[in-house]
């Protein structure tokens, strides 16, 4: 299984939904040279779109890369103002390294209108349901399910 970094940023009120994809993207992508920058510019008030929706509050950002995959959630309201569970420093690593992609997590009732807005940027950051598993999760199971094997069944050991 790969390794998965998780960061929480302050979002609305302590900053707007644009800011807070600023932030986000500073992270992922630092320096404006970064060859992902442009693509994440790009999208910008899409995204800003769907942080006012507050769908990264529950429903994470992922970022997956030729390295560790990056979960993103997002704070609002007095979570976001007091900003003590706000966890926004750089990453050890480039989360958009390679062949990189973002899913970004979107209500059923605005997929479609967003899907299409994201498709005429690029095919890299794409939408996915509110609970629908991001699309690189699924080469994972098979390697979970092998490590799984690994692990005895201790059930008929204890006694009842």
């Amino acid at each position: 299984m790969s390794t998965v970094s998780r960061r929480t940023f302050a979002s609305t009120p302590a900053r707007d939904a644009l800011s807070t994809w600023s932030a986000i993207a500073d992270v992922l992508a630092p320096g404006a040279s970064h060859p992902a920058r442009k693509e994440l510019t790009a999208v910008a008030g899409i995204v800003a779109s769907i942080i006012s929706d507050r769908w990264p509050k529950d429903h994470a950002i992922v970022a997956t890369c030729d390295g560790p995959r990056t979960r993103v959630y997002c704070l609002f309201d007095d979570e976001a103002v007091d900003g003590s569970h706000a966890s926004e420093a750089a990453l050890g690593y480039d989360a958009l390294k390679g062949d990189w992609a973002i899913s970004l997590p979107c209500d059923a009732d605005e997929l479609d209108w967003v899907q299409r807005a994201l498709k005429k940027h690029g095919t890299r950051i794409t939408a996915r349901e509110l609970d629908a598993p991001v699309a690189a999760d699924q080469d994972e199971p098979a390697t979970a399910t092998a490590n799984l094997s690994l692990v005895p069944d201790l059930k008929g050991l204890r006694e009842p």
